[in-house]
């Protein structure tokens, strides 16, 4: 027995050592036998990634010595057969989250620098090509003599190229579109944030590719979209998207003879005119048609009823009239989003007008003319993620209580009174967005506790004490009512951490002292407490919001000195303390990474520190209405940021998304309130404003001659000081009106009147005609001060509010 099992132990060790032998020479074999990339294919991309800058080792792993086959190289994937390169994805992930971002420092791990893109398509087999959301500054290419080297593989393998968002990319060719034009087998191109404006043809361009299934040209500065072209030889597209750019031009006739396309979205493109009568050529397969956000009017097409595939109709942000039961009577029973708002229709909308739309999951109405007439126990028959209604009557719509999917809710101009309050406030609870904009709620917030994510309640009539929020709220805008005391709110007891990135209360009635309670609240990225009546000093504990991008005191009755403590403030981008009565030296010691430093108005004094120099970021300085004197730095003509051939790129960013739409819904068109008085949906353009304001001061010397070297400054106010000698000759302060220096007694020379004693020895024919063209401009110049009259005043609107953006 004992002899019976020893040989069958025998006999299963003989087993396992024999399969282990048998699967080690599989191995070695395999191993002998395993194909790795393409020589040529890995010289290709070691090439790429030398010509590129990598901040963050994106491109760590492509070095032969760390992995010895390129297809395990990040972002490539290779043919499992051949292992030739077959795709490149290399887009940069940046932060998507709902709070301000400094577009320069949200990319600053991306791939940036130049490189020759016709080299990559040395890779002979390459049919994906994915640089999105990068930083890229230059790209070279010459894709038509890569199409014509026969000792190369066609270009016409690439299908789908992504190059969207690398804001700052730069072509070294005017005619980016028409090389890419010979890429024969293109199906997908997105190019969204990148500037076209030179290409006035692009449109004539891109109908040589006869496969496109799918154009992304979002943001690209585009101009002309050929409106007399009847048919564009796109005769593949599905998708076509041109959101945000500036065409200004009627419908283009070639746009509705499209007959495969399933997705349109030409919203925010500044089209006006008319639908055409005639039943368009895409009526069978169109199922997403986005022309909101235009000056478009006229009534609505019959034709509209017959789309049956359509899932999607966004209409709203235009001047479309004529009575709404047009649309309303013949809407395809699959629609899923519905926006008819602000628009000039007619008519009644009731419940009756819905009993089909089951499927609907965003719906947009109202107009000023427009009827809301829904039985009060009406109970629909969809479930919405988004609502916005304008205008909506004296009776609040009770059936939004049954939405219990709801998400985003929109309410403006109401004469409602929201009663009774407390069931309203408590629905809100499941809410992600409440935006309530000029409506008649006029209640007191002392008692209520708000708990979603996103609030906006603007233009209310809100009276007491700032209300309360949850851990839950991270965007809290409550300006333009009349709040009366913030001191419970910045002070209350919370059982959890608070969450809160942004905080606006400006335009409000806020007085007393600022309580010294911040350190509460260190997820704070924005705070805009401006125009209220605060008084007293900043308190200390600001300083501890070390995440802070954003303070905004103006125009309140603050005192004393700026405190130390806001050196903590080590993100700060944006401080603006104007029109106050704060007092001692400039702080020099504040961020250096601040873009906009608003100090005007106010009692500081003393010189400028040659400091202030090292602000190596700053855009745009108001030191105006102070005590400061002494000279102007020398070295401030070093401030490469005043002069930077990036001037019209955005200060700030303030991407909001949302999974209950298919695209990004706009909730912070209020942020941030003004720049010196320009509005909100301006700050995009304030770095055209490179602004430098030394105005009602008591600076003395002469101005440096090195300030002729900021060639890109715009807005120079140096009047009323006390500078003296000649101004500096250059084409730069030559450039600026009279009004820039008037109020300096001793100034002398061009562009003002007043001779310096070196020239007062002109031929007086010479003296005269100067002076008359100085006449002759007095118009001009008198126009110019009112521009920039306007531009500095700090009276605001309420700003409007774009919530399916």
């Amino acid at each position: 027995m004992a002899t019976s099992s020893s040989n069958q132990i025998t006999i299963i060790l003989f087993c396992l050592l024999s399969t282990i032998i048998f699967n080690s020479s599989s191995l070695v074999m395999c191993n002998s036998m395993m194909v790795h990339c393409d020589e040529k294919d890995e010289s290709t991309l070691l090439k790429f990634k030398h010509e590129v800058t990598d901040p963050s080792g994106v491109l760590s792993s492509w070095s032969s010595d760390e992995v010895k086959d390129c297809c395990q190289w990040r972002g490539v994937h290779c043919d499992n057969i051949t292992h030739r390169v077959t795709e490149l994805h290399l887009p940069c992930d940046t932060i998507q989250s709902d709070e301000i971002l400094d577009q320069d420092n949200e990319k600053w791990h991306c791939l940036t620098g130049e490189f020759d893109m016709s080299s990559l398509f040395d890779l002979e087999f390459l049919s994906y090509l994915d640089l999105s959301n990068n930083d890229f500054k230059t790209i070279k290419y010459d894709f038509n003599s890569i199409h014509n080297n026969k000792t190369c593989n066609d270009s016409s393998n690439i299908h789908y190229l992504d190059l969207a968002y690398n804001y700052h990319l730069f072509s070294d060719y005017n005619n980016m579109l028409h090389q890419i034009s010979h890429l024969s087998s293109l199906k997908f191109l997105d190019l969204s944030g990148i500037d076209l404006y030179k290409e006035t043809d692009w449109l004539q361009s891109l109908t040589s590719l006869s496969s496109l299934s799918e154009l992304h040209l979002d943001d690209c500065s585009l101009k002309d979209i050929n409106p007399s072209l009847q048919y564009a030889n796109l005769t593949s597209l599905k998708v076509l998207s041109l959101v945000s750019n500036d065409f200004s031009s009627i419908l283009p006739s070639w746009l509705f003879n499209l007959s495969h396309i399933s997705y349109i979205d030409i919203s925010k493109t500044s089209m006006h005119g008319q639908l055409p009568q005639t039943l368009p050529k895409f009526h069978q397969s169109i199922e997403s048609l986005y022309l909101n956000d235009n000056d478009l009017d006229g009534p609505i097409p019959d034709w509209l009823g017959q789309l049956d595939q359509l899932q999607v109709l966004a209409l709203s942000h235009n001047s479309f009239c004529g009575p709404i039961s047009t649309i309303l009577e013949n809407l395809p029973p699959l629609l899923i989003e519905l926006r008819l708002h602000s628009n000039f229709f007619t008519g009644t909308v009731s419940d009756k007008n819905f009993h089909l739309l089951s499927k609907l999951k965003i719906l947009g109405l109202g107009s000023e003319s427009l009827i809301f007439d829904f039985d009060p126990k009406w109970n629909p028959p969809f479930q919405l993620h988004v609502l916005a209604l304008e205008y909506p009557g004296l009776k609040f719509p009770s059936w939004i209580y049954t939405q219990t999917s709801l998400k985003v809710l929109y309410i403006g101009n109401s004469r409602t009174s929201f009663q009774p309050l407390g069931k309203f406030w408590k629905f809100t609870a499941q809410l992600e967005v409440l935006n309530l904009i000029n409506n008649s709620i006029s209640a007191d917030m002392s008692n209520v506790l708000l708990d979603s994510k996103h609030v906006m309640m603007l233009s209310n009539n809100l009276s007491g004490s700032v209300p309360r929020v949850s851990p839950k709220v991270t965007h809290l805008d409550l300006s333009y009512n009349n709040l009366s005391d913030i001191s419970p709110f910045l002070c209350q007891k919370m059982k959890e951490k608070g969450n809160l990135e942004t905080l606006f209360i400006s335009d409000n009635a806020l007085s007393g002292e600022i309580p010294n309670c911040w350190m509460n609240w260190r997820s704070l990225f924005q705070v805009n407490l401006r125009s209220n009546n605060l008084r007293g000093e900043i308190p200390h504990s600001i300083g501890s919001l070390s995440r802070l991008i954003f303070l905004d005191l103006e125009e309140n009755n603050l005192s004393g000195e700026i405190p130390l403590s806001l050196k903590g403030c080590k993100n700060l981008r944006y401080l603006s303390l104007g029109k106050n009565a704060f007092s001692g030296v400039i702080p020099i010691w504040i961020s250096k990474r601040i873009k906009i430093f608003q100090l005007g108005s106010n009692q500081f004094s003393g010189n400028i520190s040659n400091e202030i120099c090292r602000f190596y970021s700053l855009k745009i300085l108001d030191l105006s209405d102070n005590r400061l004197s002494g000279r102007i730095p020398i070295c401030m003509h070093n401030m490469t940021s005043m002069i930077s051939p990036y001037a019209s790129m955005d200060v700030f960013m303030v991407p909001s998304y949302s999974k209950y739409s298919r695209r990004s819904i706009a909730i912070f068109k209020s942020v941030p309130q003004s720049i010196n008085g320009i509005n909100s949906h301006d700050i995009g353009t304030l770095t055209l404003l490179e602004s430098l304001d030394l105005s009602n001061n008591l600076f003395s010397g002469q101005i440096p001659q090195s300030m002729s070297g900021m060639s890109f400054l715009e807005v120079l106010n140096l009047s009323c000081n006390n500078f003296e000698g000649k101004i500096p000759l250059g084409t730069q302060l030559e450039g600026f009106t009279n009004l820039s220096y008037a109020g300096n007694p001793k100034l002398c020379g061009p562009p003002l009147t007043k001779l310096c004693p070196q020239d007062e020895k002109l031929p007086n024919e010479k003296q005269k005609r100067e002076e008359d063209d100085d006449d002759d401009s007095s118009e001009v110049l008198i126009g110019v001060n009112i521009a920039l009259a306007k531009l500095f005043d700090h009276h605001q609107e309420a700003p409007q509010v774009n919530y399916f953006d």
